[in-house]
């Protein structure tokens, strides 16, 4: 039983050792195995990186190539464009030269002429030197043969002669010296006409009178559906965020905006504009269009400025007054714009002083701002020149810019030379023919005047005359002014009209009062 149980564990053992040598058999088979996979995976990935950094390199280099070949051509381009540029300088070089040797000559052939007339008058001058002596003694054969006549000596006779010529020249100095006066004075008057003559044609710039309409231009009229709305509530929001006065009738492709207010009319149009292109036309949308292009003619505003200071080459200005010249452009006066007018008067004033030898540059200056206090936005009392001057002082112009500007309605007194100049320089642009007109000035105050008078109500937000001042739409604060008192306020508005000012016809007020709850969903 032992022996039998000593056999058992014999072979166990040995069984278990012949286990462990063909399981370390296997497992190093199997690690060669992987062994190899992995070097043919890494000869395969080295393989693969060899052909990638090939392409690479050859991508690199024809890069190179092309830029290479770039900038060569670039090079060639410039060299070419140099040498052509020495050529031409070349040229003009020879062509001076054979300029001057040209000159050269005709110099050398006047010198010749010159030589030749110098002999011609040596020889006359020795011609009239003799007959100066036979002159003189002449001369004094003929006062020995007075001296016996008259039984004066030569001096008697001088000293009578000379007391009768100075009688003589005493009373036609008198005389000459009153026409030299009167030809001075009138050669004065002819002196001041010419340099003004000559001033207002060396200026010439482009004259349009301001109208009250614009002009719409649509590609087709399906569009005017879109722009009018269901029940015409696109148009009435348009007109309402605008203050301009939409008209769409037959005429076919055109819509008419019409507006005493450039500004105003401005805005509509590219209101209008953008949302014909956009295609979404609601209320919403229109208003933020309006406040949006509303920013932009501001950004414009200052824009126009900057290009007129630059184009006029006046530098330096203020921002506030950069701001105030461009927004000359949608205000005129009497009919003319007044941007229009005021480079006209910078023009003027820059030729005239430059004339009479003054400072062209300030001239150029007070002449662009002469007029800047027509467009500060706010209500003032004092007269436009006056209030110029003051925004000029304040934005710290030279003092006699400042005169200019506040003398050229003789509001106080011209304290430099440049103030006159400026004065006339504004006459004669506002007198040209054409350059102005009173009824669109007068139209234009009564408009301003009906919605500044609507606009002393309370609880009245916004007011637009339209319809070329037939009708005042009034919009009115919904919190503040209840539907019984809009009927009311409109009234009042009517009743003070017909007591406060002189129209033709009749004037329609409409008072709006619209409630609006706005509320936004997080």
């Amino acid at each position: 039983m032992s022996e039998l149980l000593i056999y058992t564990l014999a072979t166990g053992v040995v069984a278990l050792v012949l286990g462990l040598i063909l399981g370390r058999i296997i497992f190093a088979k199997a690690h060669k195995a992987e062994e190899e996979k992995a070097k043919e995976s890494a000869a395969l990935i080295m393989k693969e990186a060899e052909v990638k950094a090939e392409e690479i390199k050859k991508t690199k280099i024809l890069e190179a190539k092309e830029k290479f070949l770039k900038l060569k051509a670039e090079f060639e381009e410039e060299a070419t464009r140099k040498k052509n540029q020495i050529q031409a300088n070349e040229n003009k070089l020879k062509q001076r030269e054979q300029n001057l040797s040209r000159e050269f000559e005709k110099i050398k052939r006047k010198e010749s002429e010159v030589d030749q007339l110098k002999e011609k008058l040596s020889v006359q001058l020795d011609n009239l030197n003799r007959k100066k002596q036979e002159i003189e003694k002449f001369n004094e054969q003929k006062v020995a043969i007075l001296e016996k006549i008259s039984n004066l000596t030569a001096e008697e006779a001088k000293e009578q002669l000379i007391e009768t010529l100075t009688n003589e020249a005493r009373t036609k100095a008198s005389a000459q010296i009153k026409d030299i006066v009167e030809e001075a004075r009138l050669t004065a008057t002819k002196q001041a006409k010419k340099i003004v003559i000559e001033t207002i044609q060396r200026t010439a710039t482009e004259h349009a009178i301001e109208n009250c309409v614009s002009i719409f231009n649509l590609e087709s009229d399906e569009i005017k559906g879109k722009i009018i709305g269901r029940e015409g509530r696109n148009i009435r929001a348009l007109e309402a965020a605008t203050g301009i006065e939409i008209i769409v009738d037959d005429t076919p492709e055109a819509i008419i905006i019409s507006g005493f207010d450039p500004v105003r009319r401005e805005i509509a149009r590219l209101s209008l504009h953008r949302l014909v292109k956009d295609g979404r036309i609601h209320p919403a949308r229109i208003e933020e269009i309006v406040a949006k292009t509303r920013r932009n003619i501001e950004e414009e505003i200052i824009e126009i400025g900057e290009r007129t200071a630059i184009d006029l080459g006046i530098h330096g200005l203020h921002p506030e007054l950069v701001k105030m010249v461009g927004r000359m452009r949608f205000r005129s006066s009497y009919g003319q714009n007044l941007l229009q007018h005021s480079r006209e008067v910078a023009n003027l004033c820059a030729i005239m002083a430059a004339e009479l030898g003054l400072n062209p540059k300030q001239a150029k200056r007070a002449g662009l701002l002469h007029d800047i206090g027509k467009v500060w936005h706010e209500e003032s009392d004092q007269p436009h020149a006056i209030l110029g001057m003051e925004l000029a002082q304040k934005y710290k112009e030279h003092p006699n810019v400042c005169n200019a500007i506040g003398a050229h309605h003789d509001e106080i007194e011209m304290t430099t030379l440049i103030a006159p100049i400026v004065q006339a320089c504004d006459a004669i642009s506002g007198a040209r023919p054409g350059a102005r007109r009173e009824v669109m000035e007068a139209y234009i105050k009564r408009l301003k005047e009906l919605e500044n008078l609507a606009m002393e109500f309370e609880g009245v937000d916004k007011c637009y005359a339209i319809q070329a001042g037939r009708e005042l739409r009034v919009i009115v604060d919904a919190e503040s002014v209840s539907d019984e008192k809009a009927g009311q306020l409109s009234f009042d508005i009517s009743q003070k009209i017909e007591n406060d000012m002189q129209y033709p016809g009749q004037i329609k007020v409409t008072v709006i009062r619209e409630m609006r709850a706005v509320n936004y969903a997080k």
